[in-house]
This record gives structure tokens, C-alpha cells and sequence, in this order.
């Protein structure tokens, strides 16, 4: 038999089925928790207005008002705990028993311990606990203030000193680069030497050279200390190989950007600050003699070249 799938005979459209009662009742349910829960806070704050602002009347129950002022006296004594150890003065303010704050919670105690207090008695209480909760709300402003001034004050600090830092590596380096000296009238001289070196000619023939001697000057130095300094000797031959031996002194020395320094000779002498040197010479010897070419001598100091010459031999 074929299944009906006419319309009812009045023309109207048969209706939907209902939706589950289980999936309701949860809905509903979880509508009750979140109500039950909004009633409890508001309550709960409710509750707290009115002890804190509850009035004093002659019909007041006089035991239920001393618990109440006794609440409010616990929270504005655990809201003082709270503050102490943040700030000196306020401790010393807590502290000190004949203070304002002393005398208040003196009086508040001794007005909400008595046994037979009266609705006087109470009010008062009332009143002194007003003024004693203004003063903690006083001092947490106080207090905050002072947290955020101190926070400022630590983070300027803190930037100052990198700048001082910064200031101070600045003056340390400008200090040491001032400190570099500088040389001038350079002079490089081929010398031969006659008689067993009682006699010493300047000399241009390579084969005839027994000694180049180097000669400076160094400029006056306000910046360097008085003392011992070193400048570095870097002869170079034709070719650009270096004259060196290690029984002459010859050595490795560090430049500025931290790379090595290979060195002819050293020259030692004492500064004065401020005063100039003329005439500083320094004798390089060659073993195996001198060949023909060009010769250029660089001269170092605190890791930095400081000046330059060169001579041509024949």
C-alpha cells in the first residue's frame, strides 16, 4: 500500500517536532548557575556597603553594631599591616603608640570593648573608624605615588648610567687616542763607518752601508703621561721584505684593531707631558749587509702608525 503524502485536508503545514526536553533542561540549568552566581556577587558587595555605611540609631541592637564596627576596625588595621615595611615614615607612624594613629586605635578599642557601651558610645567609634580607614586610603595613595615616582626615578637611573657608561668609554678611547704620539722631521740616514766605527760618513752606495740610522722628533703631548713610551720601528727592504732578527730586538707588537705588528726595533724613551723631543735616533745593523733599492721605515705607537720616511740606496 502506498504511503499518504497529502497535505491535511484543512491545507495547513503539519508542525515540527519539539526539540528534546534534556537539551532544555540544560540550557536552563546552566542559566540558574550563571544567575545564582551575578545574586552572590552583588550580595556579597551589597553586604560590604552596608556594613560600611550601615546608621546608628537609637533602635540599633547594640551587640550586632560592635560586631559590625569591629569589622570594619579588622580591615582597616589588615589594610595598615599591609602598608608597613613600603615606607619608613608610615612605619614610624604605626609605631608610635602616642601618634594620631596611636591614639585612634587606642580609643577605638577601648570604645568597642567596653561591656556596657552605649549607642554614644558607638557612634563615636563609628566616627573614629571613618577617620582612621581615611587615613590608611591616605597613606595607599601616598604609598603608590611614591612606588611610581621611585619606578621613574630607578628607570632614569638606569639610563643615566648607561649613558655615563657610554660617556665614559667615550673619554676613555678619545683619552687613549690623544694620548698616541706624533713624530715629524723624519730622517733616515745610510751611515759608513771608518776606523773601526771612530768615523761615520753618510753614505747613498748600499754596499758601503753599516748602519741605517733613524732620526725624529716628538711633538709635544698634553694629553700623555709622563713615563716610559715605546715607538715601534718597521723598516722594510726593497720588495717590501722586513729587516728583522730577533737578537736585534727585532718583535711582534699589537695594532689598534687587534692584529699583529711585525716590528724592526723598539725605541724606548722617557716623556715629560707637554714637552718636546728632537733629535731621538735609533741604529739598525744588518749582518748580511744592505742591497740597492728603496727603504721605508713606519713608526707605531699605542697600536696606531704615527709617521712614515724611506731612503733609496745605490
Amino acid at each position: 500500500m502506498d504511503q499518504d503524502t497529502s497535505l491535511p485536508s484543512n491545507g495547513s503545514i503539519a508542525p515540527k517536532p519539539a526539540a528534546p526536553k534534556s537539551y532544555n533542561n540544560i540550557l536552563i540549568g546552566l542559566l540558574a548557575l550563571s544567575m545564582l552566581g551575578n545574586v552572590y556577587l552583588f550580595v556579597g558587595k551589597n553586604k560590604v556597603s552596608e556594613q560600611n555605611n550601615f546608621l546608628i540609631s537609637e533602635n540599633t541592637d547594640i551587640n550586632a553594631a560592635k560586631d559590625t564596627l569591629q569589622n570594619q576596625y579588622d580591615a582597616a588595621l589588615a589594610r595598615l599591616d599591609d602598608l608597613t615595611g613600603k615606607n619608613a615614615e608610615l612605619d614610624q607612624l604605626v609605631k608610635d603608640k602616642d601618634g594620631e594613629l596611636g591614639k585612634l586605635k587606642s580609643q577605638i578599642k577601648s570604645l568597642l570593648g567596653k561591656k556596657n557601651a552605649t549607642i554614644a558610645d558607638l557612634k563615636k567609634a563609628q566616627s573614629l573608624i571613618g577617620s582612621l580607614r581615611g587615613k590608611v586610603k591616605t597613606y595607599e595613595e601616598r604609598i603608590a605615588e611614591l612606588e611610581t615616582a621611585n619606578s621613574t626615578l630607578t628607570s632614569e637611573n638606569t639610563e643615566l648610567s648607561k649613558e655615563n657608561e657610554v660617556i665614559s668609554t667615550e673619554a676613555a678611547q678619545l683619552k687613549k687616542l690623544g694620548s698616541v704620539l706624533h713624530i715629524s722631521n723624519i730622517k733616515m740616514e745610510p751611515i759608513n763607518q771608518k776606523r773601526n766605527g771612530e768615523k761615520e760618513v753618510e753614505t747613498s752606495r748600499a754596499k758601503k752601508v753599516d748602519i741605517l740610522r733613524v732620526v725624529f722628533d716628538i711633538d709635544e703631548n698634553r694629553i700623555v703621561e709622563s713615563g716610559l713610551n715605546e715607538v715601534f720601528v718597521v723598516i722594510e727592504g726593497p720588495g717590501g721584505k722586513l729587516l728583522s732578527n730577533a737578537a736585534y730586538g727585532s718583535g711582534v707588537t699589537s695594532g689598534a684593531d687587534g692584529g699583529a705588528i711585525n716590528y724592526t726595533v723598539v725605541k724606548r724613551v722617557n716623556l715629560e707631558k707637554g714637552e718636546k723631543m728632537t733629535n731621538v735616533s735609533v741604529d739598525w745593523r744588518q749582518d748580511n749587509g744592505y742591497t740597492k733599492g728603496d727603504y721605508t721605515i713606519s713608526f707605531y705607537n699605542g697600536g696606531y702608525k704615527i709617521g712614515s720616511g724611506g731612503v733609496q740606496l745605490q
